[in-house]
């Protein structure tokens, strides 16, 4: 006895030029609502006599142009939020870090050694202005001690300074200011009974800092170096 070769794979019907027509009659917004097809396709144009000139395909060309801009600025928000959340993460990795320091020895250590590596830099330092006395929580390794009036000479007026494409400063990182490129220097108000302070982070990217670049993140940063360091000191704010 055959087989009963079951039903019959269904063909899908052939789409016409027609179709498609009706289709867009019925849907006159279709191009504004998938303006990315708009780059697929070819404008007709018209020889309407001489003298005159047929504006459609320009009008077609610049709406073109008009997404291909979308485009980028797309891409260039979706570059610039993921970059934006991945230093977010590395400053609340830092935070952590500097929160479960066990001594003052410690944090100390965290800033001038663990940030490089957290924050994806070179070079990062604690610099304080000495006060012309002998205060030994301050002549520790891995803090740099400068001249008073040297932290208004690099800030100025301002709590953050970012530099690109700049060399460093040994008085700022040392040995490792061959290695910077770029640099971002935060003021730090640690306490009344402190000297001036900064932290000095140093990339050898010559574009890792650079002017007009989002600051909240290292400020937030250097707010909670001034708090630990206030705590394990026992200082006034």
């Amino acid at each position: 006895m055959a087989r009963d070769p079951g039903p019959s794979p269904r063909v899908a019907p052939t789409l016409t030029a027609e179709d498609v027509c009706a289709y867009l009659r019925e849907h006159p917004d279709f191009l504004v609502q998938h303006p990315e097809l708009v780059g697929h396709l070819t404008p007709p144009t018209h020889d309407r006599g001489r003298g005159v000139v047929d504006l459609q395909a320009f009008m077609v060309e610049r709406l073109r142009g008009d997404v291909r801009a979308l485009k980028d600025q797309q891409r260039e928000l979706i570059t610039t939020t993921r970059a934006n959340l991945n230093s977010q993460n590395r400053i609340h990795a830092a935070v952590l870090f500097l929160l479960d320091a066990q001594n003052f020895e410690q944090l100390i250590q965290t800033i001038a050694t663990d940030l490089a590596v957290l924050l994806d830099l070179d070079v990062a330092g604690l610099v304080v202005e000495s006060n012309g006395l002998d205060i030994p929580h301050v002549h520790r390794t891995g803090v740099r001690v400068v001249e008073p009036g040297m932290i208004d000479q690099w800030l100025g007026t301002r709590d953050v300074v970012l530099a690109s494409d700049t060399p460093g400063d040994p008085e700022l990182f040392g040995p490792g200011a061959g290695l910077v490129r770029s640099q971002a220097l935060i003021r730090l108000q640690i306490s009344s009974e402190t000297p001036e302070g900064l932290l000095a982070f140093g990339s050898r990217d010559p574009d890792m800092f650079h002017p007009g670049q989002g600051t909240e993140l290292v400020g937030f940063l250097a707010r909670v170096v001034e708090r630990c360091i206030r705590s394990w000191l026992d200082l006034p704010a």
